[in-house]
Order: structure tokens, then sequence, then C-alpha cells
């Protein structure tokens, strides 16, 4: 055992070479790991970001409907501003439908067979 502790420690090159190595396994795990823990984050702020921008939109839109039934409610019944929202809101929402269902429409794709040919054998060109 003292003869290996002897030729370990009279070897400086040798310690160094290993020494090198031991660095360079260490940082090419630290890479890894960091770049991991980049798309673990970026994930993570992604998420937050979108979370913060729905609430906002939420936020908002609550807000402004809220305001306009809570003023709806506060007016008399045969007031003309009052009728004037009530058929703007519903409008809004038909012509809302109407577009959610549109946009639906485009996103289905329909697969169609391909038309079968008189000549299965028969050789394109």
């Amino acid at each position: 055992m003292a003869a290996k502790q002897a030729t370990l420690h009279s070897d400086p090159i040798s310690s160094l070479g290993d020494a090198l190595e031991t660095a360079a396994e260490s940082l090419g795990d630290a890479t890894t790991n960091a770049r991991a823990s980049a798309k673990v984050a970026a994930r993570k702020v992604k998420a937050t970001a979108h979370s913060g921008v729905y609430h906002a939109a939420y936020g908002l839109s609550f807000g402004v409907v809220f305001s306009a039934v809570f003023l709806v409610e506060l007016l008399p019944e045969n007031n003309v501003v009052r009728r004037g929202l009530e058929d703007g809101a519903e409008s809004g929402f038909d012509t809302a439908v109407a577009k959610a269902e549109a946009r639906r429409a485009k996103r289905r794709t329909y697969i169609e067979k391909p038309a079968e040919t008189e000549h299965a054998g028969a050789k394109v060109s």
C-alpha cells in the first residue's frame, strides 16, 4: 500500500491528468444539469406568464360585463339606454357564438378516400 501511495505522489503528470479528467467529467455533468434546469425554468415561466395573462383578461372581461349588467339593473325598464345595452349585449353574444362555431368548423379536417383507379395494376408515368 505504501508503494502505491509513493507511486501516485511521485508522478505529478499522472495526477494532473486524473484531475483534469475528473474536472472535465464534472463540467459535462454540470452542463447537462444546467440545460435541464433551464428547460424546467422556462416551462415554469411560460406557464406563469400564461396564467397571469389569462387572469388579467378574465378580470377585465368580468369587470366590463359585471359593470354593464349592474348599470342596466339600475336603469328603469323602459329606458332607451337600458334597451340599447340589452340588445347590444344579445347581439354581441350571438356574434361571438357564430364566430366560435365558424372557427371550430375550420379546425375540423375531413379525410377523404383517394379515388380508386380502374386499372389497379397499370403503371403511372
